[in-house]
């Protein structure tokens, strides 16, 4: 992989680290080689930089596997999770899926992402059905227009919704942006 394919989401190895790309782009001046100025984050520590490579500069290839686990319990800071497929349990340290729980349901599947045989990365799905547990009613008038009021859903989160959503309707949530995306 060379600087040039860095693509938001890309993995990829340097200093004996990997990192993942947040976002990316590609700058070229007059009279100037081109370079590309990426924002990533260390997939160790979280933490985020942004760094300026040159467009031909180049990153061991990384064997990415991916596989869906459930969550199953934790005990303390050890999440547990098992694979459908095989039944293997596999224990994840809290702040390896602390982001990805904050929408843990039942029957919800977690993505792990493996870079040469290490787990990186655990993430929720792209979309999740959640129940709104806390949502004041709407106001008329307020209905004519956009606007949006804040519900806490079933994991705790929450986010703005449409007027006419109430309590205990299920809403579905991307996990990307923490938005409303239609009533389930």
């Amino acid at each position: 992989m060379t600087a040039g394919d860095f693509r938001a989401g890309s993995i990829f190895k340097m200093e004996g680290n990997f990192f993942s790309v947040v976002e990316s782009a590609h700058i070229q001046q007059p009279r100037m080689a081109a370079f590309v100025r990426a924002k990533i984050r260390n997939l160790e520590t979280g933490a985020v930089q942004e760094k300026r490579f040159n467009v031909g500069d180049h990153f061991p290839d990384v064997d990415l596997t991916r596989k869906e686990l459930s969550f199953l319990y934790n005990e303390g800071t050890v999440y547990h999770f098992m694979d459908a497929e095989t039944f293997e349990q596999m224990p994840v340290d809290e702040k390896m899926v602390a982001d990805a729980m904050r929408y843990n349901t039942e029957g919800v599947l977690f993505t792990f992402t493996f870079a040469d045989g290490k787990l990186i990365q655990v993430a929720a799905p792209t979309f999740v059905v959640m129940e709104v547990v806390e949502c004041p009613p709407a106001v008329a008038g307020d209905t004519a227009r956009s606007a949006l009021k804040n519900a806490t859903l079933e994991s705790g989160i929450v986010i703005k919704v449409p007027m006419f959503v109430n309590q205990g309707d299920k809403v579905k949530v991307d996990t990307r942006t923490d938005s409303y995306v239609e009533r389930a």
